[in-house]
């Protein structure tokens, strides 16, 4: 009988996989509500019961576009039990990512703080 850590990256591959597959499937969404998400990190629970999905947006209002892909998870998920091969399919939750929007606000104080160093 072979010990589960034989395979430590398993959760791992299996969040990468939820990434991939649930990207395609948000695209099929049809919810105006859901504006250009792009996934950054899926966190899978050590028995596979939950996954924490963090997104980002490109253009749309986060608090709607969460709720949007909060009341689609469990289409989502029934669509991710047709494409994984796994036997437990994760109850998902969708959580809005500011990771990207605060490096974008870093990055222009830093220009702004370059730009009034070359002046003086």
């Amino acid at each position: 009988m072979r010990h589960k850590r034989s395979i430590p990256n398993r959760a791992h591959r299996v969040a990468d996989q939820i990434q991939r597959d649930l990207a395609e499937l948000i695209r099929e969404l049809k919810d105006p509500r859901i504006g250009m998400v792009t996934l950054n990190a899926v966190e899978v629970t050590p028995d596979y019961a939950h996954a924490k999905v963090y997104f980002s947006l490109l253009v749309g209002d986060p608090e709607e576009t969460q709720a949007a892909l909060n009341e689609a998870a469990g289409y989502l998920r029934n669509g991710l039990f047709k494409r994984l091969q796994i036997h437990t399919v994760p109850t998902l939750h969708f959580i809005f990512d500011r990771t990207t929007e605060r490096a974008a606000d870093l990055n222009a104080l830093i220009a702004q703080a370059n730009a009034t160093r070359a002046k003086d």
